[in-house]
């Protein structure tokens, strides 16, 4: 599966990697660990965030689409932006400080780092999944982004199940 050989391949250049889904109710999130939430607090930490809900649709987005037209995307239904303001606000209420906000460039994606609310968003192509993860160069970008993240607070990315999209 590539979600699982592209988050290995990231967890091997940073031990510190915490994936959260918002397909789990945010008070589960990476498994309401204690642990987890207290890593994250402590700064210096990547929060990986796959979008909130999506109604699904073509695989991925319709035939078509544009990137600059998020009426043309497959996009954030009720309960996908349900999901990412109660992700912010456990954030919020756990105390993490975000330092950085990185977004693949999707609505769905922008919208749900948005709704987080937890400091400003920013585009990177690196957060987009690539159909060829062994020759990718965003996968490469990302790891560097990643393996570079020092804090002081976390850094949160949001980009998609990377199966599909």
């Amino acid at each position: 599966m590539i979600e699982s050989r592209i988050l290995w391949q990231l967890g091997r250049a940073v031990p510190w990697l915490l994936a959260i889904s918002l397909s789990l109710t945010p008070g589960v999130a990476a498994g309401d660990s204690n642990e987890a939430w207290a890593a994250l607090v402590k700064g210096g930490h990547v929060a990986l965030i796959r979008h909130g809900n999506a109604p699904p649709g073509y695989g991925g987005d319709p035939p078509g689409f544009k990137i600059d037209d998020c009426k043309t995307q497959r996009n954030l239904d009720e309960q996908g932006r349900g999901e990412a303001r109660a992700l912010g606000e456990a954030f919020r209420s756990h105390g993490v400080r975000v330092d950085r906000v990185l977004s693949s460039p999707w609505c769905r994606c922008l919208e749900t780092a948005r709704l987080m609310a937890v400091g400003s968003v920013e585009t990177s192509w690196a957060l987009v999944p690539d159909m060829q993860p062994s020759v990718s160069v965003r996968l490469r970008e990302l790891k560097e982004i990643v393996a570079a993240w020092r804090g002081p607070g976390t850094l949160v990315l949001v980009t998609h199940a990377l199966t599909g999209c």
